[in-house]
């Protein structure tokens, strides 16, 4: 353990000096306290994209649902991805080309201005206001995280680990802005690729391969070695569109969207695409994998923790929050101490790292399109900094969710209200204010009360919630025409 330790803090210590240098080239202004002063180059695009999507939603979440429900979560993967190369595919370059035309500094303003004199405060100021909200919550699934892997590690309360990321956050945010988020994201994404790859080996080595896997997962439960989904209500083909849908969703992504926005040239998006692939599309495959192998040589953490219950949690809850300690619990079961340590650092600093990235998002909704008077004050982007902080530090806190949840409840509320705006501007189509403002409720009611179906489980939530409100726009649209 103590070689554990020593790894982890001398891991945790370069990726937040990396972070900290960023103040050296860092300039006192909002734009290059919120873009990075659009400077970035495509290496540094590219991974840090691939860190802040994947992080804690990959680590934890991921591997924890695949440690839950087994073999076909890969179909989620693979739909993800498909979901997530249409966007870099189709959206990502035209955010750039847009954002640099009407000035945009946060996606709230790019959504609300089709030129830098002509903006809709009303839509601007509902956008930024749901990315206040959501994204808050999003941040708070990254602390969440965070902590997780120190409960892995040290045994600390989770509370503990939450407050301890909330101030490694603020560290991150006041050093460099999104310069040093991008940073330190880089930086762990390489330490996250090795650590993955050697996890996924020595795991598939120890279990004897992949015929091994589904045969152990089988003896275990047969429900686990399933390639499909039982008991869907509407097929499997329902089921895998609405997770390409879920991997769409980065079009609502603001976190993901300002490093685009911060890229810098449009010139430069195909070597940044084929990079991000290059690293997102194994990453999410190995993260699943490791879930099914975690699984496999530890089946112990799927069994029932009465004594979570009987503090106030309930059982699903509870077997959640075990299972998201697969991966920590892995790396401790399989790595040498040093390595143990750095797999941990990275998956705690990347946490941070995409929480900060997530908090600056919302700083900018605040200043930039809430408070639009704050605009041009680097100390007011720094004030809603941390306030924007202590909101996501409570939601981590009190949400009675686990990481996996979290994050698509946030995922998919920011998509459904902020994407199908995004979309239509982009594309040149007018959207007076009240049919934007409709389209965000829409999108929003359409996520909430399709989770609360009970059809949540067969088909993924945001696929309504993005169809709702196009059908709406179209019938808008169409007969005004006419």
């Amino acid at each position: 353990m103590f070689w554990t330790i020593v790894s982890f803090v001398a891991f945790l210590g370069a990726f937040a000096v990396i972070g900290i240098q960023s103040v050296r080239v860092a300039q006192r202004t909002s734009t290059d306290y919120l873009l990075a002063g659009q400077s970035v180059n495509p290496w540094l695009t590219a991974l840090s994209s691939m860190a802040t999507n994947n992080s804690g939603y990959a680590f934890i979440g991921l591997v924890g649902f695949a440690y839950r429900f087994g073999l076909h979560t890969i179909w989620l993967s693979v739909a993800w991805i498909l979901g997530d190369l249409l966007v870099w595919l189709f959206v990502h370059k035209r955010v750039r080309i847009h954002a640099e035309r009407v000035e945009a500094k946060s996606v709230p303003s790019l959504l609300g201005s089709t030129s830098p004199s002509e903006r809709n405060p009303l839509l601007i100021f509902a956008a930024g206001l749901l990315t206040f909200v959501f994204l808050g919550v999003y941040a708070a699934a990254q602390l969440k995280a965070g902590a997780t892997a120190l409960h892995s590690l040290f045994g600390w309360e989770m509370v503990v680990g939450i407050l301890l990321g909330a101030v490694i956050v603020v560290l991150y945010c006041f050093s460099g802005g999104l310069r040093a988020s991008i940073w330190t994201d880089c930086a762990q994404s390489l330490v996250m690729m090795v650590g993955l790859a050697m996890i996924l080996v020595l795991a598939m080595t120890e279990i004897g391969g992949p015929i091994a896997l589904i045969e152990n997962l089988r003896q275990q439960d047969p429900a686990l070695a399933l390639l499909f989904p039982p008991n869907l209500a509407f097929g499997f083909g329902l089921y895998f569109l609405g997770f390409v849908a879920g991997g769409f969703g980065a079009i609502g992504a603001p976190h993901i969207l300002i490093r685009s926005m911060a890229l810098k040239s449009p010139a430069q998006f195909q070597k940044t695409r084929r990079i991000y692939l290059a690293s997102f599309v194994p990453f999410v495959l190995a993260s699943a994998v490791i879930g099914l192998c975690t699984r496999a040589l530890m089946p112990e953490l799927a069994e029932p923790v009465t004594q979570m219950t009987v503090m106030g949690t309930d059982m699903d809850l509870a077997l959640t929050q075990q299972a998201e300690q697969s991966l920590p619990l892995l790396a401790m079961r399989l790595l040498p101490s040093v390595l143990v340590g750095m797999v941990l650092a990275a998956i705690f600093a990347a946490t941070m790292s995409t929480a900060d990235s997530q908090i600056l998002s919302c700083s900018a909704a605040v200043t930039q399109d809430m408070m639009p008077r704050w605009r041009s004050s680097y100390l007011a982007s720094k004030a809603a900094t941390l306030c924007v902080t202590a909101l996501a530090t409570a939601v981590a806190i009190f949400a009675g969710h686990g990481v996996f949840s979290l994050v698509l409840i946030a995922w998919s509320a920011l998509a459904a209200s902020l994407g199908p705006i995004l979309l239509l501007r982009l594309a040149g189509q007018p959207v007076p204010t009240a049919v934007g403002l409709t389209m965000m409720v829409v999108g929003l009611m359409a996520v909430v009360g399709w989770d609360q179906s009970g059809y949540q489980d067969d088909v993924f939530k945001l696929l309504p919630g993005l169809l709702l409100p196009f059908s709406f726009y179209l019938g808008y649209r169409f007969p005004n025409r006419r």
